[in-house]
């Protein structure tokens, strides 16, 4: 909440119990700033939510009200009521200026909160097998997921970012069979390569590797030996890959938990949870199979636990992983997920209160699907390599900022179209360099050769120009948008506030000369106003991982 906004909520909740001799509820009193400037700088409806309780029409109580606020809200020039109820206030100049030293004395920390004890989060997403690269749906993912992780911690949160390694299964059998049989072909031997077998040119580079470094050791090794090594080389291969394209991306995970970890020890973590399912009267054989009564708990069927050729299904150890979360002291889990993971969700949501945990201590968000999309048209493959479009290609193709910006500017549950060719575009038109290049400017302007040095004062009392005062209310309001943005979990937020940002303060620059050598004085007020802005922007932009430019 904004400093600004902060103080009206207060002085309303006091011009209630003034006047009505009860204090309202926190969660009552809202304030907003009006989408139409003509009806003030801030807004609170908080006489139409009043109106049930207190049995009187929204008009007559904040008729009932303006004295009071008038009196608890000295910064307000002017308190209106328009339409059925809502009561607009018309801020003081100074009482605007005043968020300018605060913003410069928090620098980094400007819009962030206090540490909150309370809730830990976990945070899951990328976790795309490793047998392959990562791709544009992987992008998108790997964005959202940074960028919300970086702005829960700013706003107070305990946050852990975690990646899922699958690295059990079919698919990691497949890798290492492929490697085996690349392998083998460095000695003239025989392996057949699996119908569904990996071909990448990887692929072949690593066994040739390993034939260099161990020779033909493994043509007549044990045959379990044998695969267990070539897994272990192939999943370490492709996640050593991984990491370094999320780290060009600017996503860092703080765990990584493999899906092998719960099945280690002879299964003990996956074999506690399906005893206690079973203790709880919550599974039953059929047809050789083990099953999982979630319709108990609103699945639309009965889930399979293990197989009737004995093995587990991949819905087991992923239970025994969110058990695994929860028991690290973990109250919120929240998963981006695939959209083609839809019943997935709450056949896991069933797992975990069959268990006996909260039903709201998992969310899960579904990433819709991504459109490359170029002159118009839908871009599969990459010109270079004929194969799926990969993050590192598209890194370079278009840049981590675009990139980054595009993935995360819409909301991830929406599908959308990555305009690749306005993502390359260094013009306005282009969000990210429209928001960067006002940065530029900020910085430039302060750090002029002939700029003068900046030297904060008490009161910006010369800064009374209708633009000026828009850009003031504009930075004001970030805490407020961070906090917003991170209850709802929603970092495309933090875009739009960059570009209303950008677009006041283009407009400002456009029509105000901040170095002006006649006028020293409101030039050190400006340049402290840019100040200001320059430091909301970065931090903004920090939140999504692009960066602020000094030069573009």
């Amino acid at each position: 909440m904004s400093e600004m906004s902060e103080s009206i909520k207060k002085a309303v909740a006091q011009s209630v119990k003034d006047t009505f001799s009860f204090e309202p509820e926190e969660k009552m009193v809202m304030v907003e700033r009006p989408r139409d400037p003509k009806m003030g700088d801030y807004s609170t409806n908080i006489a139409m939510r009043l109106a049930k309780q207190l049995h009187q029409k929204p008009v007559d109580i904040a008729s009932q009200l303006i004295e009071a606020l008038k009196k608890n809200l000295p910064d307000a020039s002017e308190i209106t009521i328009a339409g059925p109820g809502f009561i607009n206030f018309v801020m003081s100049e100074t009482s605007l200026t005043n968020c300018i030293n605060p913003i410069i004395a928090a620098g980094d920390a400007y819009g962030s909160a206090e540490a909150n004890t309370k809730d830990k989060v976990l945070v899951e997403y990328v976790s795309a097998n490793p047998t392959g690269d990562l791709h544009c749906g992987h992008a998108r993912g790997a964005a959202w997921g940074d960028s919300l992780t970086r702005l829960l911690r700013f706003a107070g949160y305990d946050v852990l970012r975690e990646y899922y390694v699958n690295d059990a299964g079919h698919q990691i059998d497949m890798l290492a069979e492929s490697m085996l049989s690349r392998y083998f072909d460095c000695f003239g031997k025989e392996y057949p390569l699996p119908e569904d077998g990996y071909h990448a040119d990887d692929i072949k580079a690593l066994a040739k590797e390993i034939a260099e470094q161990d020779g033909d050791k493994w043509i007549d090794a044990d045959p379990e030996e044998r695969m267990n090594y070539f897994k272990d080389k192939g999943i370490q291969r492709k996640l050593d890959a991984i990491a370094e394209d999320l780290g060009l991306f600017r996503c860092a995970f703080d765990s990584w938990v493999h899906e092998r970890f719960f099945y280690e020890n002879n299964n003990e973590r996956i074999n506690k949870v399906l005893k206690t399912l079973e203790d709880k009267g919550l599974t039953y054989e059929q047809d050789d199979a083990l099953w999982f009564k979630s319709t108990e708990f609103g699945d639309d069927k009965d889930r399979v636990l293990r197989k009737s050729t004995g093995l587990l299904t991949y819905l087991t150890p992923d239970i025994a992983n969110h058990v695994y979360k929860l028991e690290r002291g973990y109250t919120k889990l929240i998963d981006l997920w695939g959209a083609d993971h839809h019943s997935y969700v709450t056949r896991m949501k069933c797992a975990l209160e069959a268990l006996g945990y909260p039903k709201d201590c998992l969310d899960v968000d579904l990433i819709q699907m991504v459109r490359m999309v170029s002159n118009g048209e839908e871009v599969k493959m990459s010109k270079r390599t004929g194969n799926a479009i990969t993050l590192r290609e598209l890194c370079e193709d278009v840049g981590v900022d675009a990139a980054r910006w595009f993935f995360v500017s819409k909301e991830v549950g929406t599908h959308m179209d990555f305009d690749m060719d306005l993502a390359k575009q260094r013009t306005n038109d282009n969000p990210v360099y429209y928001a960067q290049y006002a940065y530029t400017r900020m910085f430039n302007i302060l750090h002029k050769e002939d700029a003068p040095e900046f030297h904060q004062v008490d009161t910006y009392d010369l800064l009374k120009d209708k633009k000026e005062l828009e850009l003031l209310k504009q930075i004001s309001d970030f805490p407020k948008v961070v906090a917003d943005a991170a209850r709802l979990r929603l970092p495309n937020r933090i875009c739009s506030y960059c570009q209303a940002l950008a677009r006041e303060f283009h407009s400002y620059y456009n029509a105000s000369r901040v170095i002006d050598a006649a006028n020293p004085e409101l030039t050190n007020q400006r340049m402290g106003l840019v100040y200001a802005t320059m430091i909301t922007m970065k931090n903004a932009l920090n939140l999504i991982g692009v960066d602020a430019p000094e030069k573009m």
